[in-house]
Parts: structure tokens; C-alpha cells; sequence
């Protein structure tokens, strides 16, 4: 494994892992980041509001986390959306079309059973370094 790196990336402007993960992992040229919900980094606690309010607090964490990498929304190159309803998919991609206007990166989006602390939406992100 002979030219390999791994480094953990944190930051407190972003909400600390709430298990056994890091916020990202930068590794040869790429940073991973953990799916993000809608923590407030400040007080832990998740932030009031719908769809839009909640996609909205997600994107903030992951700029965080990415500002902390060395990286920037224009490096992004694939995105993971997992929402709670995919009758909220319109507000949410409302909100994340904010940030991701000029070519935007690769991206799956989900429906699931249910999200950390019943959140309506968790975000996760691979870019370059």
C-alpha cells in the first residue's frame, strides 16, 4: 500500500460524529464525507423547520466540512440524497440547486424508512481534494 494516505478530517463548525465515524475521510486525492443531518454544529441540537429549512442546515454542514478539507462545492463530484418522503424530493432540490447551480455533480437520491433522529433528509458527498 506503498503511497497510500488516509487522513481524518474534523471540524467544529460542523456536527461532531455521533458514532464510530469521522466527518470525512480525505484518501489519495479525494474526500469522503459522512452523510450529514440537520445538527446545529453550535448547540447539537436538530433544527426546527421542514424540508427546506432542514436541506438547507445539511448543505451548511457539508460546506463546513469541505472548507475543512481544503475543498469547495466546485470539486464536488458525486452526492448521496436520502429523504424521509419523496414528495418533499421538489423543496429539497430547490434548496440544493442553490448551491449546486454550474455544473453539478453526480447524484443519487432515495427514498428511505426512516433517517437518524427522524430527520427528513441526510446528504453525503465524495470530492477532489
Amino acid at each position: 500500500m506503498s503511497g497510500f494516505t488516509r487522513d481524518v478530517v474534523s471540524t467544529p463548525n460542523a456536527p461532531k460524529a455521533i458514532g464510530p465515524y469521522s466527518q470525512a475521510i480525505k484518501a489519495n486525492g479525494f474526500v469522503f464525507i459522512s452523510g450529514q443531518i440537520p445538527l446545529d454544529p453550535a448547540t447539537g441540537n436538530l433544527i426546527t423547520g421542514g424540508i427546506e429549512a432542514q436541506t438547507e442546515q445539511v448543505l451548511k454542514n457539508l460546506t463546513a466540512i469541505l472548507q475543512a478539507a481544503g475543498t469547495g462545492w466546485e470539486k464536488v463530484v458525486k452526492t448521496t440524497v436520502f429523504l424521509k418522503s419523496m414528495a418533499e424530493f421538489g423543496q429539497m432540490n430547490e434548496v440544493y440547486g442553490k448551491i449546486c447551480k454550474n455544473a453539478p455533480p453526480a447524484r443519487s437520491t432515495v427514498e428511505v424508512a426512516r433517517l437518524p433522529k427522524d430527520v427528513s433528509v441526510e446528504i453525503d458527498v465524495i470530492a477532489l481534494a
